[in-house]
């Protein structure tokens, strides 16, 4: 039987037993979930108005009857009623507006904005008070809010305003309301799935493993490492950094820098340091955020190993769940980051720090009371630094979150590179002294011009070396005038599940002494745990170069790696920041300094970032405080948005096959993202002209999206091809 008001049409609609969903029960249930997300930011009371408003507009006869109506198409199997026909989170907003306690530091727009913005996102201010406006004279609208204001959590609102935080500038309050956005969306989400898939809820709700519990494993998985290892320098040094990270853990939550070089143990002892800062500040989760694919993969199996698989989320792209109770447990746990230990990459956490849209939003409320450790810090993007670092500062201020900037090549993020000091504490023991100590590799730097034929002569010259350069195009070539089938290629033009399979390869080959010699661009330089005793680097920003080291001699076998820096006679790099920062190099290299030296990175970026880098390049700070959600998150693309992916069915056609059967949506287009490679927009109107690529499918929802799919040639070493660069290559 219908309830007065209900929030949704039952479970079953066929079975007269099924129950409706109360709309008050509903409303107490999402209140009192998103206060308690909120409280850890002390927004409890604010989340629990918003989740008592969100769904007032449901109070609405003409709210009802679109419920009924849909329930008798659901039961009789007839056309429903077009869903979005009637507008219930106007009401929720419209009432907010009148009722908040608006002062000097409160604009009285925050709660609004959470209500209206509960389905479709949040929009920009003025949208926002011309809805508002609009709407205020809406007789469906009236009639929901009468009623609503009826119910007995409401009734004293009409007395009784309600109290808004203090915020010092627009920028913290631009994105407090992402923040508390984030809690309603998730309660809303939860409680009706409770409701409507009790199944998934339960599974969403199993106990999760203590930090605690997690800390132990990783202690005995050390012990057990560092027992049987030799009392080399090396070793002392790395347990050095472990040690320290575990008392380092014990200061207050804030930002800390994590500077180890390669080979010091710095994934283990920043786990270490996370797991224990946590548990002593009552912290809920470890977040570790990664800047690419080949990475994620690498430290999601080391976590997993010692921590067990079910208390380790990796959210990216790359990962696929195919069938049973495990696939339901992954999508469920993506979709809100409710699990200990997390790994993502970095796209897909900055851009949730800057979304607009709820699916993005949903899980931002879990970034606080939490350790974010950024790997590969070095990696963040400079022209988007001033941005992230004011919200990081937030999320150590207001939101009771810790950040580690985990790298060998620390970047200079603080006054001396014109940023607010950030305070960060240093993690690593006397980092001078480890540096020495783990000095593994002689710098070479030939002064002629080398072309690729002069690259492939050196590279044969050894039976296991690594060839990195600035170009997808460079990397073709070079791997074309080896001549060698067994010669392992590397860059974008792969589809990413192609690029794990041959780094997989890569691995194995040095693992069994086997020869290996592999070209590849930039993507292999920074965190990807192989290990040759000589590696070539086409001249690039110093960072990128000490990176690359960090392939060269990784567990030290020889006293000394080979790094060789060379000049290409054909220097194309990417445009911008890449090649201001390259030329910046060049004058360090001439002037002597050492690249074992950390100092020498700090003032390196300190100079590009104070002299030559703009680090808001597209002033999202301005557009920030313009409250405009929408221009926000467009302004702020990590990936170069001029990309289009492009699936590549050659490499995996029963698989893919097998994905697209049950028809294309977004759930298929995640399971598909390991298959795809992104081309740029000048590259995809070459390749349609060529009639290189063709549509499967079209996805719609917010935005309509084209599926294309590659039919020229895939090679198996160097991914998509276009006819006029195949030449001679063996196909």
């Amino acid at each position: 039987m219908k309830p007065q008001y209900a929030a949704h049409t039952p479970r079953d609609a066929k079975d007269p037993a099924s129950p409706w969903h109360d709309l008050t029960e509903h409303l107490e249930a999402v209140a009192e979930t998103a206060s308690r997300y909120a409280s850890k930011f002390g927004a409890g009371d604010l989340a629990r108005w918003a989740g008592l408003l969100h769904d007032a507009g449901k109070f609405s006869s003409a709210f009802q009857d679109y419920l009924w109506r849909a329930h008798v198409a659901d039961r009789d199997g007839s056309a429903k009623p077009e869903k979005g026909t009637v507008d219930h989170s106007s009401t929720g907003a419209v009432i907010a507006s009148a009722l908040v306690a608006i002062t000097e530091n409160a604009h009285g727009l925050e709660l609004p904005w959470v209500i209206a913005g509960h389905h479709a996102g949040l929009s920009s201010k003025l949208a926002l008070e011309t809805r508002l406006h609009d709407k205020s004279a809406d007789a469906v609208l009236m009639d929901g809010a009468s009623k609503a204001l009826q119910w007995n959590r409401l009734e004293f609102l009409n007395t009784d305003p309600i109290p808004l935080p203090i915020f010092v500038t627009p920028l913290e309050r631009e994105f407090f309301v992402r923040m508390l956005l984030s809690c309603i969306v998730d309660a809303d989400h939860s409680d009706t799935e409770a409701f409507g898939s009790p199944h998934k809820s339960a599974l969403r709700n199993q106990a999760q493993t203590s930090l605690a519990t997690l800390l132990e494993r990783l202690k005995i998985a050390q012990t057990q490492i560092m027992g049987g290892a030799a009392p080399t320098p090396v070793n002392k040094a790395r347990a050095d950094v472990y040690a320290a990270a575990l008392t380092k853990a014990l200061e207050p939550t804030g930002f800390f820098r994590l500077s180890v070089p390669t080979g010091g143990g710095k994934t283990r002892s920043s786990l270490a340091f996370a797991l224990q800062h946590a548990i002593t500040h009552g912290l809920e989760r470890v977040i570790y955020v990664v800047p690419y694919l080949s990475i994620t993969t690498q430290i999601a199996a080391e976590f997993k190993s010692i921590l067990g698989a079910d208390n380790v989320l990796e959210h990216h792209s790359g990962v696929t769940v195919d069938s049973g109770e495990e696939l339901n447990r992954a999508q469920l746990a993506t979709e809100n980051w409710d699990a200990p230990v997390i790994i993502t990459t970095g796209v897909q956490f900055l851009e949730s720090l800057f979304a607009n849209k709820t699916s993005k939003l949903k899980k931002l409320h879990r970034v606080s009371n939490a350790v974010i450790i950024f790997d590969e810090a070095q990696t963040l993007p400079a022209p988007l630094l001033t941005p992230i670092l004011e919200v990081l500062h937030q999320l150590t201020g207001r939101y009771h979150s810790s950040v580690v900037l985990c790298t060998a090549t620390q970047p200079a993020l603080d006054a001396s590179s014109g940023f607010p000091d950030l305070g960060a504490r240093e993690i690593a023991p006397n980092v001078p002294e480890l540096y020495a100590t783990l000095k593994r590799v002689t710098y070479e730097f030939p002064t002629d011009l080398w072309d690729w034929e002069r690259v492939a002569i050196e590279l044969k010259k050894h039976p296991r070396a690594l060839c990195i350069v600035n170009t997808r195009a460079a990397a073709r070539e070079i791997w074309q005038a080896l001549e060698d089938e067994n010669a392992i290629h590397l860059s974008t033009h792969l589809c990413g599940a192609h690029r794990l399979n041959r780094i997989a390869e890569i691995k194995r080959r040095l693992l069994q002494k086997e020869d290996c010699c592999v070209v590849s661009t930039q993507l292999i330089e920074a965190g990807v745990d192989v290990d040759f005793p000589v590696v070539l680097r086409s001249f690039a920003p110093l960072d990128s170069i000490v990176q690359a080291a960090g392939r060269c001699n990784r567990n030290m076998d020889a006293q000394r790696g080979r790094v060789i820096v060379f000049k290409p006679i054909n220097p194309a790099m990417p445009k911008g920041d890449y090649t201001v920062a390259t030329l910046k190099t060049q004058n360090y290299i001439r002037a002597g300094v050492d690249l074992d030296d950390p100092k020498t990175f700090l003032e390196y970026f300190a100079a590009l970032h104070r002299e030559q880098i703009n680090t808001d390049a597209h002033n999202i700070q301005a557009l920030r405080e313009r409250f405009d959600y929408p221009e926000v998150y467009k302004a702020f693309s990590v990936i170069e948005s001029n990309t289009t992916p492009i699936l590549i069915r050659a490499y995996a056609p029963d698989t893919i096959k097998d994905i697209l059967r049950a028809g294309f949506n977004r759930q298929t287009m995640r399971r598909l993202q390991p298959y795809f490679v992104n081309v740029y927009t000048h590259q995809l109107e070459r390749l349609n002209r060529a009639a290189l690529t063709r549509p499967v499918a079209e996805l719609s929802g917010y935005e309509k999206f084209e599926l294309l799919e590659w039919v020229g040639v895939y090679h198996p070493q160097l991914g998509i091809l276009e006819e006029v660069e195949l030449g001679n290559f063996v196909l």
